[in-house]
C-alpha cells in the first residue's frame, strides 16, 4: 500500500488492464490503465474540498507504478477541509489527523505521483500537491495556506513539506504572511516544475512516458528521495548491477 520500508509494496489489487469506472456517491473518480492511476478530485459544487469519505475514496485510490492526481474541472483544484466537517472536529482528531496520513501515504508510495493543478489549491489542497513527487499547474492555477488566518496550522504536511520545497524563507512568507502564489511565481520558487496550458494532459503525457522507463529503478530512486541515505544509494546500484549481470 505505501511504500514502507525500502521496498515498500506499491499496490492495492490488480493493475492489469484494469479500468474502473465511478460509482454511486463517488468523489474521487479512479481510472486504472495498466500500471497508471489517474485519481480525479470530484466534488465540484465544493471546490473539491474533502471530508472523511472523499479521503477515504483517495486512500482506496493509491496504487500502481504512477499514479496522476487532479481535479475534475478548472475552477478549483482543491479546496481543503471542507469548513461544514471542521465544525465539529475535536482535538483528539488533529492528534490523529487522517488527512496528513493520507497525503503521508501518498508522498511515500513507490509510484511516482503528479499533480495537475487547475485553479486553487488552498490548505489542505496545497498540501494535497505537495504530496506529490511533481506539480504542473495551470497558468490560472494559485496555491495559499491561510490556515494561520483561521486560527490552525498547515497540518495535513504543509508546514513540513514547503520549506524542504521552496526553503524556510518564502514558506514563512506563504505561512506567516498568508501569502497567495500564482502560477508564475509558484514556477520561479520551485513550488511547481512546469506551467502547461492543459496541465491534465500534460501530467498524463508525462505519467505513460514513466512507464516506459526502468520499473526497478525508478522505484528504487522515488524511495531514496522519500528517505535519501548514502547506503541506499550504493545497495540499490549494487542491486542494478547484480540485475544487469544477469540479464
Amino acid at each position: 500500500m505505501t511504500g514502507a520500508g525500502f521496498f515498500g509494496s506499491s499496490t492495492r489489487g490488480s493493475l492489469k488492464g484494469e479500468r474502473t469506472a465511478p460509482t454511486m456517491g463517488a468523489m474521487v473518480k479512479v481510472d486504472i490503465q495498466g500500471a497508471l492511476r489517474w485519481l480525479q478530485l470530484d466534488r465540484p459544487n465544493k471546490a473539491h474540498a474533502y471530508d472523511r469519505a472523499m479521503l477515504e475514496q483517495l486512500d482506496a485510490g493509491l496504487g500502481g507504478r504512477v499514479m496522476i492526481v487532479s481535479s475534475t474541472e478548472d475552477r478549483a483544484f482543491c479546496g481543503g477541509a471542507d469548513l461544514n466537517q471542521m465544525a465539529h472536529v475535536r482535538p483528539l482528531d488533529a492528534l490523529e489527523l487522517y488527512s496528513q496520513a493520507v497525503f503521508d501515504r501518498l508522498a511515500r508510495h513507490t509510484a511516482v505521483s503528479i499533480c495537475a493543478v487547475q485553479g486553487a489549491a488552498v490548505a489542505g489542497g496545497c498540501e494535497l500537491a505537495l504530496a506529490c513527487d511533481v506539480r504542473i499547474a495551470g497558468p490560472r492555477a494559485r496555491f495559499s495556506l491561510p490556515e494561520v488566518s483561521l486560527g490552525l496550522v498547515p497540518s495535513a504536511g504543509g508546514s513540513t513539506r514547503l520549506p524542504a520545497v521552496v526553503g524556510p524563507a518564502r514558506a514563512k512568507e506563504i505561512i506567516l504572511l498568508g501569502r497567495s502564489v500564482d502560477a508564475e511565481t509558484a514556477l520561479a520558487w520551485g513550488l511547481v516544475n512546469e506551467i502547461h496550458e492543459h496541465p491534465v494532459e500534460r501530467a498524463l503525457e508525462l505519467g505513460r512516458s514513466l512507464l516506459e522507463r526502468d520499473a526497478v529503478a525508478l522505484r528504487l530512486a522515488k524511495q531514496i528521495l522519500v528517505e535519501p541515505s548514502l547506503e541506499k544509494e550504493r545497495v540499490a546500484e549494487a542491486l542494478l548491477y547484480q540485475r544487469r549481470k544477469k540479464e
